[in-house]
Order: C-alpha cells, then structure tokens, then sequence
C-alpha cells in the first residue's frame, strides 16, 4: 500500500521534497536523495508522522531500522510509538555477538547483523528503511527478525520505485510506502 494513494495531502509535500539526482552513481540510476527531505522540517516531520500514526496502535514493541538511512527514520518513529529501536548493520559494525542474514545484490551478496539478544521471541517488529528497491535488503532483515522469533508486521519506507516489482520479493509481508519514485 502506498500512502500516496490514500490522498493525504502532506504527501505532496514528502515527495516535492525528496531531489532526483540523474545518473548517480552511475549512469542509468535515478538517485532518489533523501538529504533534501531531511533540510525541510514540515516534509520530515510529516513523514514520521504519518508513520506515527499508522503504527502507534498495532502493538510493535521493536523498530529495525536498515543500516544507514533507517537509523534517520527509525528512531523516532520507535520513540513515538514506545517501541526499542535495532539497528541491522552491514558486517563488522557491531561488538559483540550477532546474528547475520547474507543477501543477494545485482552485484554480488551483502550481510546484515544485529545483536543476540536485541529481540525477544514473540515482539512484534517493525522495518524501516528510506527506500525499497528490489527489496533484498527488507527480506534479509525480516528473516533476520524471524530468525530470532519475532513477528514482522510491517516493513516501511518513505520511497517505493514500483518499476523494480519489489514486493513480489516480499513474500506476502505487507509493505507501506509513503511515495513511489518521480
């Protein structure tokens, strides 16, 4: 589901503000660069809201936010909603113990980890990132979650790019999008 669609009028503003840089980083690729949307405090505070208000009653105890753009989301959606914020990080970033989800990319094969520990069976989890893209790195994380017993409800992103048919990728996970790329 996408916001866009539902009509909420602070979308239009979400979207204005996300800047299209062409052929980056390499030719071909329409760079959706959040930065922008970050300099303007109504679009970024509209889009935490309406994340807000979309889970703060579904009873999710834990946000996971996708290393890196999801540590700029995930916190205060987690704040808000009074749930634990985890970070997935790429490899070697976490002390300690962690678990790990290998995933495939156009380009080779990536990791996430996150602590042992960090979820307990049976919460209700949530996944943010900026952007979904062919949606390999949502389903290492959800599996990665899944993994140590928690349930994923949802996975969220401020931006959708509807051409690469990524929620075929998803299994069935629902995925809200707030805008699809311009």
């Amino acid at each position: 589901m996408a916001a866009w669609k539902e009509g909420d009028s602070r979308l239009r503003g979400i979207s204005s503000a996300i800047r299209v840089v062409p052929d980056f980083p390499k030719p071909g690729i329409m760079f959706q660069d959040i930065t922008t949307l970050l300099l303007n405090h109504k679009a970024y505070r509209d889009a935490i809201d309406i994340f807000v208000e979309r889970y703060k009653d579904k009873d999710i105890s834990v946000v996971a936010g996708i290393e890196a753009r999801g540590f700029i989301f995930g916190p205060p959606i987690a704040l808000a909603i009074g749930a634990k914020f985890i970070p997935m990080r790429k490899p070697r970033k976490l002390p300690g113990e962690v678990l790990a989800e290998e995933y495939v990319l156009e380009y080779g094969t990536d990791r996430l980890e996150m602590h042992i520990g960090a979820v307990q069976p049976g919460e209700r989890a949530l996944v943010v990132d900026d952007l979904i893209a062919t949606g390999g790195t949502l389903c290492a994380a959800m599996r990665l979650l899944e993994r140590a017993g928690a349930e994923v409800v949802e996975c969220a992103c401020v931006i959708g790019l509807p051409e690469l048919k990524s929620r075929e990728r998803l299994d069935g996970k629902p995925l809200y999008i707030l805008v699809e790329s311009r």
